[in-house]
């Protein structure tokens, strides 16, 4: 008689199971990394994520080969940029944010291609972290001028090592949080090797150590140079936020709507400031397109804009689209006086690709007809914006510019004792963007140790002092208009007097591990050969 061994089927059953959950280990932990970098950014006050996001990142990408680096690091970036950038497909549909998400993951991955490499030498933790912020220099720059959205910086504002952006930027700060999340690791990493051989590893866990502690101490030490002190005295600015008649883009189809409903927030703050409800602002501050209509070519907008500004009685900076007979559009912010009208404008020099001008129309458009809702192409400017408003030096970052490091800076390089950051967030609705944006502008105000007041036409609108805390904020799609006294300063910080400096030394140093990778394994090789 035969006996039949049931359990085979089974066990075989089990074990290919198994074999399958581990190959999914990694993919999990991979995507698990890039949400949890996600959820470090506002409106959830949980930088302290990007930590642990990093540390996973490390363990699934310390001593992978190339091939499986690149995946994980793909993984990991969708993970991270479809939550963050979900905002993108508000109005125009998933198809724009899934692209936008996948391509800008691509950068990711390959970033990640990168620390898979460097984490065999020594002291990886500080060569991986280089590498992010090379990998981060890269897409802040290209294709189409780069998209900077989603920089670890700027998920920070809250953060122990905010300091660190006076010290070096965003590129800087960037560097500490990855640098102590690949630590993080490292030092957990170590330990059970103590437990398995008895021997401390001194040598690789002191070093471990280090990259944990070195970042934090060093934005403990960075703390004097987080200064709100009034240098220059102090300026009470207003910002207005007039809102939108209803929510996504058929907006831009009333026009007038938007323009009526800031002339009337500021003719009631002109109201309230006669019956003596708020203090009189030095100068009026207006979101980007809050005047959609051209007030050179449209007398209706012109008398509107004037009679506002003539009864508040103080230079107001208008947020306008500027129409010429030919050529390109101009998103252009406008110094109006109130005796003499208009004295001078500010062209946004960093437009935004696919939303105020479409690269490669015709080929974009067999993806998407969306596209010619853009009818007409803006066109950049080329000046750097600062407009001396009541004896204030005001710098102007137009919306989509804050993201970009250069943008912010040159104003402040170029006499700003204050920053203004004008937008336009009523295509986005109610999505996360308007907040992600806030933030940025709170890291901007310590990089260069200035006041940032952001006007939006619907979003949320802050005034923030130069040490990154809000003093004032709006609701969501509310008529509101904010009046603060912030300091007013000159001083630059290391991160203003050194520029590209931090990020070039960074991205050397990355290079070099890469390069460093590059000669060992071609020189083994080699031998392996002769």
């Amino acid at each position: 008689m035969t006996t039949v061994d049931t359990q085979q089927p089974v066990q075989a059953s089990r074990g290919r199971t198994h074999r399958l959950l581990r190959r999914l280990v990694r993919p999990g932990a991979a995507a698990l990394s890039g949400v949890l970098l996600f959820l470090s950014f506002p409106p959830r006050p949980l930088w302290w994520l990007a930590l642990p996001g990093f540390a996973l990142l490390g363990w699934c990408l310390r001593g992978r080969r190339a091939r499986a680096a690149l995946g994980l690091g793909h993984i990991s970036g969708l993970g991270f940029l479809l939550p963050l950038l979900v905002w993108t497909g508000e109005e125009v549909g998933a198809v724009p944010w899934l692209a936008l998400a996948a391509v800008e993951a691509l950068f990711i991955a390959v970033t990640c291609l990168g620390i898979a490499l460097v984490s065999r030498l020594p002291w990886w933790p500080v060569w991986g972290a280089a590498v992010w912020i090379l990998g981060e220099a890269v897409r802040a720059r290209v294709p189409f001028g780069g998209f900077p959205w989603g920089k670890i910086a700027f998920g920070q504002a809250d953060s122990v090592f905010l300091p660190l952006a006076a010290v070096g930027g965003t590129p800087v700060l960037g560097f500490a949080v990855a640098l102590c999340g690949f630590g993080l690791y490292e030092t957990v990493r170590l330990i059970p090797a103590y437990r398995r051989t008895g021997e401390l590893p001194r040598g690789p866990l002191a070093a471990a150590a280090l990259t944990v502690l070195v970042p934090v101490t060093a934005a403990l030490a960075a703390l004097p140079l987080v200064d709100d002190s009034a240098e220059d005295g102090t300026a009470t600015v207003a910002a207005v936020q007039g809102n939108v008649p209803r929510l996504g883009l058929d907006f831009n189809s009333q026009r007038r709507a938007v323009l009526d409903n800031h002339a009337r927030r500021t003719e009631q703050l002109a109201d309230d400031v006669a019956a003596g409800k708020v203090a009189k602002p030095d100068f009026v501050l207006w979101p980007e397109n809050s005047s959609d209509l051209d007030p050179y070519r449209n007398a209706d907008a012109r008398l509107v804009i004037d009679e506002a500004v003539r009864k508040i009685g103080v230079p107001t900076m208008i947020g306008a689209v500027v129409t010429p007979e030919t050529g390109k559009l101009r998103n252009t912010l406008i110094e109006w006086d109130p005796a003499r009208g208009p004295v001078a404008t500010y062209d946004k020099r960093h437009v935004q690709p696919f939303g105020e001008y479409i690269p490669m129309r015709s080929f974009v458009r067999m993806f998407n007809s969306d596209v010619d809702r853009v009818r007409r192409d803006f066109g950049p400017g080329h000046k750097v914006g600062v407009f001396d408003l009541a004896g204030t030096k005001v710098g102007l970052a137009t919306c989509y510019e804050a993201a970009f490091d250069w943008a912010v800076r040159d104003t402040v390089t170029h006499g700003a004792q204050l920053i203004s950051v004008p937008s336009n967030n009523a295509t986005f609705g109610r999505s996360e963007m308007t907040y992600q944006q806030l933030a940025m502008s709170r890291v901007r105000a310590v990089e260069h140790g200035r006041a940032v007041v952001v006007p939006v036409t619907s979003g949320v609108s802050a005034v923030i002092r130069p040490d990154g805390k809000i003093v004032q904020q709006t609701e969501m799609f509310t008529p509101d208009a904010l009046v603060a006294e912030v300091p007013l300063r000159s001083t630059l910080t290391p991160a203003t007097r050194m520029g590209t400096l931090p990020e070039g030394v960074l991205a050397a140093l990355a290079a070099g591990a890469l390069g460093w990778v590059g000669y060992a394994t071609v020189r083994g090789r080699s031998r392996r050969e002769t």
